[in-house]
């Protein structure tokens, strides 16, 4: 069974999982927005112009999750089980406040996405899709309040189950 995407010639080909055994598999990952103030404002207000900002990126990362394997050329078709997504505001880089009191001019949210399957292979892909969309709809959402909102970074931040075994992602 081969174990990446090259065959013995040097061709693509997707990976031959069908003698693997089924487990159970969970990976969670985030992708950060930063915005202004007053798009943050928004989201925290609930009513954008086009509507509730998080819960409309709610429902594109969960979309996204079952698209993965439509949008990444290798990946495989698995059943999705489960997804949470998850919204947290994180601390602004103190360089980005005009002072100790004020209002940091740049505002950061994460889109947390954990997906969860029973399969033979992982659940990755999904997480990360699942974050990167649901930031995209935020931006979608906002770019009227603010064209300039950052992406970045996504990343996976936890993966358990499977024969590679558990990952954890140091710290950023």
């Amino acid at each position: 069974m081969a174990s990446n995407h090259f065959d013995d010639q040097g061709n693509v080909h997707m990976v031959d999982v069908s003698g693997k055994p089924d487990t159970h598999r969970v990976a969670t990952a985030a992708s950060e927005i930063v915005m202004n103030a007053a798009a943050a404002a928004t989201v925290r207000q609930g009513s954008g112009r086009k509507g509730d900002v998080l819960a409309v990126a709610r429902i594109a990362a969960i979309g996204a999750t079952k698209w993965t394997a439509h949008l990444i050329p290798l990946c495989h078709a698995i059943p999705i089980e489960s997804v949470k997504v998850d919204f947290q505001w994180l601390p602004s880089d103190p360089q980005t406040a005009d002072g100790p009191e004020s209002d940091p001019i740049e505002h950061r949210l994460q889109c947390r996405v954990t997906c969860r399957t029973t399969g033979k292979t992982g659940i990755e892909m999904e997480a990360m899709t699942g974050a990167s969309l649901g930031t995209l709809a935020i931006y979608d959402m906002l770019k009227s309040v603010d064209r300039q909102m950052r992406i970045g970074p996504t990343r996976l931040l936890e993966k358990r189950g499977g024969a590679s075994g558990d990952f954890l992602a140091s710290p950023s």
